[in-house]
């Protein structure tokens, strides 16, 4: 199904997300000084909105060091118990795997990963969700007609999609994506999908100069997170204004949902605190706060409504993979071996 591109900008008039702050709320509010370190690899605007109000309530401190998820993840097992982060935040799962891999990770409180939909919570209860993003097919119609589209994201390594798929590789979005084809298909098939795509792909640095280049005509179709595109739209479509999105459905490793992580890091001599801000990430009201930002990521709180610009996690059909279960070092071993990376 493919959405159509001009039913967004009017439902965020009143959203507002925050500008990025090096820590968040009043000073004076602890009385004992408690400062809790936050590695994070979410968009800096997003967890800033979602933990707007956390320090004036709990009285706790946030020290955040922003960077991206294979960067964070790498220099906390490489810090190991001495690490100094308290709480650890992705933006795609297997970064956070790989922590959770190396024993890590504190079990999050039962109560918490009560808080978050089971398919956005992983099985061992190390971590848990906090916000999600859907695989798409960013295309432009008119460069390729609807019932031109592949049946599924697997078909772009035919040999009919030579140089007309654009992807951004060196992207911990694709990764992640390839990590689920990974789970779902097993390594010998995402070796051939992925040396299909070395063959046929143009190479981008990122989702947002994939959809300028298929907006612009240079490739028909490019693999992409739903969220780039809404955000694009909501600003009235200033990078893609001629570009559409198509969701496979059909439990399709192309409508894989990643997850974005929260975890409390085992070393933490402050893990109650931290277990508090976890909490809090994925409490209905951290919830409503992305639902209402300008994000346009997909809440992932039991009960809490996403956005309504976007279609509902429920009906994107997406495979069922543990998000505990992406193995991110094999993903780039492969993309290694076919000359993706």
């Amino acid at each position: 199904m493919t959405m159509s591109r001009r039913t967004i900008g009017s439902l965020l008039t009143s959203a507002g997300v925050l500008g990025a702050l090096t820590a968040c709320g009043n000073s004076a509010a602890s009385d004992e000084g408690e400062t809790l370190t936050v590695y994070s690899a979410q968009h800096e605007s997003l967890v800033r909105t979602m933990v707007e109000g956390f320090t004036e309530e709990t009285g706790i401190e946030l020290e955040f060091r922003d960077a991206n998820d294979s960067e964070l993840a790498n220099q906390i097992v490489q810090e190991g118990e001495a690490s100094p982060a308290d709480v650890f935040l992705t933006e795609n799962s297997p970064a956070i795997d790989v922590v959770d891999r190396a024993g890590l990770l504190a079990p999050v409180d039962p109560s918490t990963l009560d808080q978050v939909e089971a398919p956005y919570r992983p099985e061992s209860g190390n971590w848990v969700g906090f916000a999600a993003r859907s695989t798409a097919l960013i295309h432009n119609p008119a460069e390729i007609a609807e019932e031109e589209l592949p049946a599924s994201m697997l078909d772009l390594a035919g040999p009919e999609w030579e140089g007309r798929v654009a992807i951004a590789p060196g992207g911990a979005d694709f990764q992640a994506i390839v990590s689920a084809v990974l789970a779902l298909e097993g390594e010998d098939a995402t070796r051939e999908w992925l040396a299909g795509l070395e063959r046929n792909g143009e190479i981008y640095a990122s989702n947002t100069a994939i959809m300028k280049a298929v907006d612009e005509g240079e490739v028909p179709v490019g693999i992409t997170y739903h969220y780039y595109w809404f955000r694009d739209q909501a600003q009235d479509g200033l990078i893609g204004d001629d570009a559409e999105l198509h969701y496979f459905r059909n439990q399709d490793p192309g409508a894989f949902v990643s997850v974005s992580g929260a975890g409390v890091l085992a070393s933490s001599d402050q893990k109650d605190d931290a277990q508090r801000l976890v909490e809090w990430l994925t409490s209905p009201e951290g919830q409503e706060r992305l639902a209402d930002s300008s994000a346009l990521e997909y809440a992932v709180g039991v009960g809490v409504p996403s956005a309504e610009a976007l279609p509902p996690l429920a009906e994107l059909q997406a495979p069922a993979v543990d998000p505990g279960s992406l193995d991110a070092p094999l993903v780039t071993e492969l993309m290694q071996e076919v000359g993706l990376l």
